[in-house]
C-alpha cells in the first residue's frame, strides 16, 4: 500500500503514514500538532500501530505533534542529529535505517534547507500478493493522489529539501544554497528516476512527482550550474516565516508545550476540558477535598515508575499495545461520583491526560489536566525529572 498523504491547509504541510501490511507496524513523517486527532483517527481507520514518529528537520512553519503521538501511542520519536531536537529518542545519522515490520526507511542526510535536514528513502519489500505498480499516466504530475492500494516500489520523502518544481529556502536556520544543490544533485538525483517524490509542502495543490521528472524539469535545478543555483537562491528575498520564532524552539523539543512550568490555573478553559493546573495546585486541591486526583497512566507505569498516594487509578490506555481502556468511561464516572466531584488527571508528562480529560468532559464531567504529569517533560538530553512535573515539584509519591 502506498503512503497515506494528509494535508494541513494552514501551513500547506504534508504528513505521511506508511506501514507494513503484514505486521501493521506504522511510521508517521512530519506530523502537525493541530492535526493530532485527524492523525490518530487515520491510524485507527487503517488498523495500524504507530511505532515511529519521524521528522525531516526542525520546522519553521508549524509545530510537530511527535511528543504527543509518542505519549498517546507508545511510538518512539526520531529526528536528524544535526537539528538540535534533543528530546527525540533516536538521533538519526546518514545511512541509518528505520525499521517497521518487514519494511525499512533509509536516512539520507541532505543539508541545505537546514544543516541537519534529512530525507527518507523507502525501497518497498516485495508485496504479499501480485499487484501492479501505478502507471505515470494514471497520476499526472502532482495533481492526483495515487490510490492507497497501489504498490509502487520506490518512494522518497524529501521534507523541505526537494519540492515539486522547487526546493526549500536557504536564507535562515543554518541554510546553505551550495549544500542544498549538492544534496539534491548528488544524493536525491542519483535515486532511480521512478522513485516517487513526496514533499513536506506544496502551495499549488500538487501531491507528488518523481525523481526523473524533477531532474528534467525543476526550474530551480534543471540545467543549472551550482553557481547559478546559488545566485538564484540568494536573490529570492523571501519574507520571514510567520511562526518561526514560536515553531523552531517548540520543534526542538518535539512539539512540547512551553507553558508547563507556569503557575495557577489557565485563564481560560482549554480546548475540550476545564483547564490546565500545575502539580502544586492539584496537590492543594486534593489535600483540601476540592478535586479527586486520577492517575490515567498504565498499571505498569504506576508499578514500576511510582504513584501518588491517594490518587485513583483509571488507565486511559494499557500495555501491551497502548490500547484504549474499554472500561474508561464507567471508571471515570465512578471517580467523579457521577459528576458530583471535580477531577484532576495525571499522566506521564501531561499529554495523555489531555485526551482523557477531553473524553471525560464529553461525558459531562468537570476535569482539569495536570501540566508536566508525573515525570515531567524531557530536557534537552531527553531525560525526564529535571524540569517540571509532580516528582520534580517535590510532592508526595511512592514506589513499590
Amino acid at each position: 500500500m502506498n503512503p497515506t498523504q494528509l494535508f494541513d491547509p494552514a501551513s500547506s504541510t504534508y504528513t505521511y503514514i506508511l506501514f507494513d501490511e503484514d505486521t501493521r507496524e506504522a511510521v508517521i513523517i512530519d506530523p502537525v500538532d493541530v492535526q493530532l486527532e485527524r492523525d490518530l483517527a487515520t491510524l485507527e481507520r487503517l488498523g495500524v500501530r504507530l511505532i515511529w514518529a519521524l521528522e525531516t528537520h526542525a520546522h519553521a512553519d508549524h509545530i510537530t505533534s511527535a511528543a504527543q503521538l509518542a505519549e498517546l501511542t507508545g511510538a518512539r520519536t526520531a529526528a536528524p542529529a544535526g537539528c538540535d531536537i534533543g528530546t527525540a529518542a533516536v538521533q538519526l545519522q546518514d545511512g541509518d535505517t528505520v525499521t517497521f515490520g518487514h519494511e525499512q526507511l533509509r536516512v539520507l542526510h541532505t543539508p541545505g534547507h537546514t544543516a541537519g535536514s534529512v530525507c527518507f528513502y523507502w525501497q518497498r519489500a516485495e508485496p504479499p500478493h501480485d499487484e501492479p505498480p501505478s502507471e505515470p499516466a494514471q497520476a499526472p504530475l502532482g495533481h492526483e493522489m495515487r490510490p492507497d492500494l497501489r504498490h509502487d516500489a520506490r518512494h522518497v520523502f524529501t521534507g523541505d529539501t526537494l519540492l515539486i518544481q522547487g526546493c526549500g529556502r536557504t536564507d535562515f536556520q543554518s541554510g546553505d544554497a551550495g549544500a542544498l544543490y549538492d544534496s539534491i544533485t548528488q544524493k536525491l538525483f542519483t535515486l532511480p528516476d521512478t522513485a516517487i517524490v513526496w514533499p513536506c509542502h506544496d502551495y499549488h495543490e500538487r501531491t507528488q512527482s518523481t525523481i526523473g521528472v524533477e531532474k528534467a524539469t525543476n526550474p530551480r535545478l534543471a540545467g543549472k550550474s551550482r553557481d547559478e543555483f546559488i545566485a538564484l537562491m540568494n536573490a529570492l528575498d523571501l519574507p520571514k516565516p510567520r511562526r518561526i520564532d514560536e515553531a523552531v524552539p517548540a520543534n526542538q523539543r518535539s512539539g512540547l508545550r512551553q507553558d508547563a512550568g507556569s503557575g495557577g490555573v489557565a485563564d481560560a478553559a482549554a480546548q475540550g476540558y476545564a483547564g490546565d493546573i500545575t502539580p502544586q495546585q492539584a496537590h492543594e486541591w486534593m489535600t483540601h477535598g476540592k478535586a479527586v486526583l486520577v492517575d490515567v497512566r498504565t498499571d505498569a507505569e504506576r508499578e514500576w515508575v511510582g504513584f501518588v498516594p491517594g490518587a485513583l487509578a483509571v488507565a486511559w490506555k494499557q500495555w501491551p499495545g497502548m490500547e484504549l481502556n474499554p472500561d474508561f468511561d464507567a471508571q471515570i464516572r465512578a471517580a467523579a461520583d457521577d459528576g458530583q466531584k471535580t477531577l484532576a488527571l495525571l499522566c506521564r508528562s501531561g499529554v495523555r491526560s489531555i485526551a482523557a480529560a477531553q473524553r471525560a468532559t464529553e461525558l459531562g464531567l468537570t476535569v482539569y489536566n495536570i501540566l508536566g504529569g508525573f515525570e515531567g517533560e524531557p530536557d534537552e538530553h531527553a531525560q525526564r525529572g529535571h524540569k517540571n512535573g509532580w516528582r520534580h515539584a517535590g510532592l508526595p509519591w511512592r514506589q513499590n
